[in-house]
Protein backbone atom coordinates (compact mmCIF):
# COMPACT_ATOMS: atom_id res chain seq x y z
CA UNK A 1 0.00 0.00 0.00
CA UNK A 2 1.44 3.36 -1.00
CA UNK A 3 1.25 6.03 1.64
CA UNK A 4 0.38 9.54 0.48
CA UNK A 5 1.88 12.30 2.62
CA UNK A 6 1.08 15.98 2.70
CA UNK A 7 4.78 16.68 3.30
CA UNK A 8 7.84 15.34 1.53
CA UNK A 9 9.95 12.77 3.38
CA UNK A 10 12.67 14.21 5.60
CA UNK A 11 15.19 11.90 3.86
CA UNK A 12 14.70 10.75 0.28
CA UNK A 13 14.75 7.02 -0.38
CA UNK A 14 18.13 6.03 -1.79
CA UNK A 15 19.98 8.87 -0.07
CA UNK A 16 21.98 6.57 2.20
CA UNK A 17 22.33 3.31 0.30
CA UNK A 18 23.97 4.94 -2.72
CA UNK A 19 27.21 4.93 -0.72
CA UNK A 20 28.83 2.39 1.60
CA UNK A 21 27.95 2.46 5.27
CA UNK A 22 30.32 5.04 6.76
CA UNK A 23 33.23 4.37 9.07
CA UNK A 24 32.91 6.89 11.90
CA UNK A 25 35.65 8.23 14.15
CA UNK A 26 34.73 8.84 17.78
CA UNK A 27 36.50 10.69 20.57
CA UNK A 28 39.39 9.00 22.31
CA UNK A 29 40.63 7.11 19.27
CA UNK A 30 37.54 4.94 18.80
CA UNK A 31 36.51 3.87 15.33
CA UNK A 32 33.06 2.63 14.36
CA UNK A 33 33.14 0.29 11.37
CA UNK A 34 30.80 -2.27 9.80
CA UNK A 35 31.01 -5.77 11.24
CA UNK A 36 33.14 -8.38 9.42
CA UNK A 37 33.17 -12.18 9.61
CA UNK A 38 36.40 -12.30 11.71
CA UNK A 39 34.51 -10.39 14.44
CA UNK A 40 32.12 -13.30 15.05
CA UNK A 41 34.06 -14.90 17.97
CA UNK A 42 34.26 -11.67 19.99
CA UNK A 43 30.61 -10.86 19.22
CA UNK A 44 29.58 -14.31 20.51
CA UNK A 45 31.77 -13.92 23.61
CA UNK A 46 29.86 -10.75 24.55
CA UNK A 47 26.72 -12.78 25.17
CA UNK A 48 28.48 -14.97 27.74
CA UNK A 49 28.41 -11.93 30.05
CA UNK A 50 25.50 -12.06 32.50
CA UNK A 51 25.20 -8.27 32.71
CA UNK A 52 24.79 -8.00 28.93
CA UNK A 53 22.40 -10.95 28.83
CA UNK A 54 20.20 -9.28 31.44
CA UNK A 55 19.27 -6.49 29.01
CA UNK A 56 19.37 -8.33 25.66
CA UNK A 57 16.94 -11.16 25.00
CA UNK A 58 17.95 -11.76 21.37
CA UNK A 59 21.05 -13.90 21.83
CA UNK A 60 23.24 -15.69 19.32
CA UNK A 61 24.17 -19.33 19.90
CA UNK A 62 26.97 -19.84 17.35
CA UNK A 63 29.51 -17.99 15.24
CA UNK A 64 27.69 -19.20 12.14
CA UNK A 65 24.50 -17.54 13.35
CA UNK A 66 26.40 -14.31 13.97
CA UNK A 67 27.86 -14.34 10.46
CA UNK A 68 24.25 -14.59 9.26
CA UNK A 69 23.39 -11.59 11.44
CA UNK A 70 26.29 -9.69 9.87
CA UNK A 71 24.85 -10.49 6.43
CA UNK A 72 21.53 -9.12 7.69
CA UNK A 73 23.28 -5.97 8.90
CA UNK A 74 24.65 -5.37 5.40
CA UNK A 75 21.17 -5.94 3.98
CA UNK A 76 19.75 -3.44 6.49
CA UNK A 77 22.09 -0.79 5.07
CA UNK A 78 21.32 -1.72 1.44
CA UNK A 79 17.55 -1.61 2.17
CA UNK A 80 17.89 1.58 4.26
CA UNK A 81 16.50 -0.06 7.38
CA UNK A 82 19.49 0.37 9.69
CA UNK A 83 23.23 0.61 10.26
CA UNK A 84 25.30 -1.59 12.58
CA UNK A 85 28.85 -0.87 13.72
CA UNK A 86 31.61 -2.61 15.65
CA UNK A 87 33.09 -0.13 18.12
CA UNK A 88 36.85 -0.59 17.97
CA UNK A 89 39.76 0.77 19.96
CA UNK A 90 43.01 2.36 18.84
CA UNK A 91 44.58 -1.00 17.95
CA UNK A 92 41.47 -2.29 16.16
CA UNK A 93 40.15 -4.51 18.95
CA UNK A 94 36.37 -4.76 19.21
CA UNK A 95 35.08 -3.04 22.36
CA UNK A 96 31.36 -3.05 21.69
CA UNK A 97 28.44 -2.65 19.34
CA UNK A 98 26.26 0.27 18.31
CA UNK A 99 23.41 0.37 15.84
CA UNK A 100 20.75 2.60 14.37
CA UNK A 101 17.61 0.76 13.35
CA UNK A 102 14.04 1.37 12.37
CA UNK A 103 14.89 4.11 9.89
CA UNK A 104 11.80 6.25 9.30
CA UNK A 105 12.65 8.52 6.37
CA UNK A 106 9.20 10.14 6.31
CA UNK A 107 9.58 11.61 9.80
CA UNK A 108 13.38 11.53 10.02
CA UNK A 109 13.62 9.23 13.06
CA UNK A 110 16.00 6.38 13.92
CA UNK A 111 16.44 4.21 17.01
CA UNK A 112 19.83 3.56 18.71
CA UNK A 113 21.03 0.53 20.64
CA UNK A 114 24.43 -0.43 22.05
CA UNK A 115 26.45 -2.71 24.29
CA UNK A 116 30.06 -2.76 25.48
CA UNK A 117 32.26 -5.74 26.33
CA UNK A 118 32.96 -6.15 30.07
CA UNK A 119 36.67 -5.25 29.79
CA UNK A 120 35.82 -1.90 28.12
CA UNK A 121 33.08 -0.78 30.53
CA UNK A 122 33.53 2.31 32.66
CA UNK A 123 35.82 4.05 30.17
CA UNK A 124 33.18 6.06 28.29
CA UNK A 125 33.19 3.79 25.23
CA UNK A 126 29.39 3.64 24.87
CA UNK A 127 29.00 7.38 25.44
CA UNK A 128 31.62 8.28 22.84
CA UNK A 129 30.20 5.81 20.31
CA UNK A 130 26.62 7.00 20.86
CA UNK A 131 27.71 10.63 20.55
CA UNK A 132 29.45 9.90 17.23
CA UNK A 133 26.50 7.94 15.80
CA UNK A 134 24.02 10.63 16.86
CA UNK A 135 26.16 13.36 15.28
CA UNK A 136 26.34 11.41 12.02
CA UNK A 137 22.59 10.67 12.03
CA UNK A 138 21.52 14.23 12.82
CA UNK A 139 24.20 16.28 11.06
CA UNK A 140 25.09 14.17 8.02
CA UNK A 141 22.43 11.55 7.32
CA UNK A 142 19.57 14.02 7.74
CA UNK A 143 17.54 12.53 10.59
CA UNK A 144 15.70 14.96 12.88
CA UNK A 145 15.54 12.63 15.89
CA UNK A 146 17.37 9.63 17.35
CA UNK A 147 15.60 7.66 20.08
CA UNK A 148 16.72 4.96 22.48
CA UNK A 149 15.02 2.90 25.16
CA UNK A 150 16.37 0.92 28.11
CA UNK A 151 14.91 -0.78 31.17
CA UNK A 152 14.32 1.61 34.06
CA UNK A 153 16.56 -0.77 36.05
CA UNK A 154 19.53 -0.28 33.68
CA UNK A 155 21.22 2.67 35.39
CA UNK A 156 24.39 2.34 33.29
CA UNK A 157 22.49 2.75 30.03
CA UNK A 158 20.58 5.69 31.47
CA UNK A 159 23.91 7.33 32.32
CA UNK A 160 25.27 6.74 28.82
CA UNK A 161 22.17 8.29 27.25
CA UNK A 162 22.36 11.39 29.43
CA UNK A 163 26.09 11.91 28.88
CA UNK A 164 25.57 11.59 25.10
CA UNK A 165 22.94 14.36 25.13
CA UNK A 166 19.83 12.17 24.99
CA UNK A 167 17.12 13.79 27.11
CA UNK A 168 14.92 11.53 29.20
CA UNK A 169 11.42 12.05 27.79
CA UNK A 170 9.41 9.63 29.86
CA UNK A 171 8.66 6.08 30.91
CA UNK A 172 6.87 3.54 28.76
CA UNK A 173 5.06 1.18 31.10
CA UNK A 174 5.69 -2.57 30.63
CA UNK A 175 7.06 -1.89 27.17
CA UNK A 176 9.60 -4.73 26.90
CA UNK A 177 9.90 -8.27 28.19
CA UNK A 178 13.17 -9.41 29.74
CA UNK A 179 14.04 -12.81 31.21
CA UNK A 180 12.47 -11.79 34.53
CA UNK A 181 9.27 -10.45 32.97
CA UNK A 182 7.93 -7.12 31.67
CA UNK A 183 9.97 -3.97 32.31
CA UNK A 184 9.08 -0.33 32.21
CA UNK A 185 11.36 1.41 29.73
CA UNK A 186 12.88 4.86 29.76
CA UNK A 187 12.56 6.73 26.46
CA UNK A 188 15.43 9.08 25.62
CA UNK A 189 15.89 11.17 22.49
CA UNK A 190 18.32 13.57 20.92
CA UNK A 191 17.05 15.92 18.24
CA UNK A 192 18.82 18.07 15.71
CA UNK A 193 19.91 21.26 17.43
CA UNK A 194 20.33 19.74 20.92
Amino acid sequence: MTRTLSTPPVIEAGALSVRPQPVLPAAGGLLLRPWAEPDAPVFLSAYADEALRRWHTRRPTSEEQIVGWFDGYREDWAREKGAHWAVTGATGEVLGRIALRGFDFDDGVAWAGYWVLPAARGAGVATRALTAVAAWALDEAGFHRVELEHSVHNAASCGVAGKAGFALEGTKRRAAVHDDGPHDMHLHARVRGD
